[in-house]
Parts: C-alpha cells; structure tokens; sequence
C-alpha cells in the first residue's frame, strides 16, 4: 500500500527541496507544488477563482493513482495550505475544499517549522511574523481535523533526517 505524505508549512521552509530529497532517497515519485506554477504564470495578481482552481488541481492530484510510486508519494504542499490561504485572504473556504479535505485520505503530514531564513521571489508574500502565524494555523487546522503529523525543524542534513525518521512511522499508520 502506497502510503501519501504531504509536505506542509510556510512559505520558504523547504517543501520543494526536502520533497525532492525524500523522493530521491525512497525511490519513489513527488508531485511538485502546483500553487507556485500557476501563479507564476499568471502575468497579474491572483484572485478567488485562480484559488480555486488551485484547489481543484490539488485535489485531483492528491487523490490520482501513481503506479511508479514506491511505498510512498510526496506531495509538495496541499489543501491545508490552500484552505488556510481561503480563509487568511477571502474570509470564506469553498464547500468542495472542505469536503476534500474530509474525504482524500493522507497518511502524514510533514510540518515544516519556519526555522530557516525566507527568501524573497516573486510569488512569496508572507515573511517575518506571518511565516510563524501561518505555521500555527496550519498546525490548529491538522489538530482540528485530527489528521497525523509531525513536527520537522532542523538546519541542512538534520532537517532530512528528521523527515526520513518521520516518514518511517508512517509505514505503520
């Protein structure tokens, strides 16, 4: 059984690095962040419905099938982060967000802590404070759901390691 694993946190902690990295050392497949491409492409300033279209490519590649997979899938961010960006930036989270969140079913969440320095792009938007606020909604909306995770923090190597560790346990949910 193919086990689903989303790497979650702020922005500019390391999800698309340390996806990478887990998928390399598992041998196995991660699906990029979808979020940053589509509104990097976009040529303006995002509004609701890019969000949601956001959303609903998320959700088809959270509940797609991946047969190269091995043991596991990594998914650089997903719905938790688009739900909370709903709710930060429109006050409101569409119906079929909040039902997806309630049916796809994801073994672990990775929660990475904003321990390491942002840096600044063009899509990023939320550094300083925001970064520790938003790691604290993340974290009341996957103790809400009741949704497994752990915490990762750590520098380099350290932060890989802690992953790989968590990720083990996810061989025995």
């Amino acid at each position: 059984m193919i086990k689903r694993i989303v790497v979650t946190g702020p922005e500019s902690v390391g999800k698309s690095t340390l996806c990478a990295q887990l998928a390399s050392h598992y041998g196995t497949v991660f699906v990029p962040e979808f979020a940053r491409e589509y509104v990097e492409n976009l040529g303006r300033p995002y509004e609701y419905q890019d969000v949601e279209q956001i959303a609903r490519t998320q959700i088809e590649q959270l509940s797609a099938e991946y047969p190269q997979a091995h043991d596991f899938v990594f998914f650089d961010t997903g719905l938790i982060i688009t739900k909370v960006w709903f709710d930060v930036v429109y006050g409101m989270v569409p119906d079929f967000l909040t039902q997806a969140l309630s049916e796809i079913k994801i073994d672990l969440y990775l929660l990475l802590h904003p321990d390491i320095e942002w840096k600044a792009d063009g899509v990023r938007e939320n550094s300083g404070s925001n970064r520790l606020k938003l790691y604290d909604l993340y974290e009341k909306e996957l103790e809400k759901r009741g949704f497994s995770y752990k915490k990762i923090s750590g520098f380099g190597h350290k932060r890989f390691e802690n992953a790989i560790l968590a990720t083990e346990s996810a061989r025995c949910l």
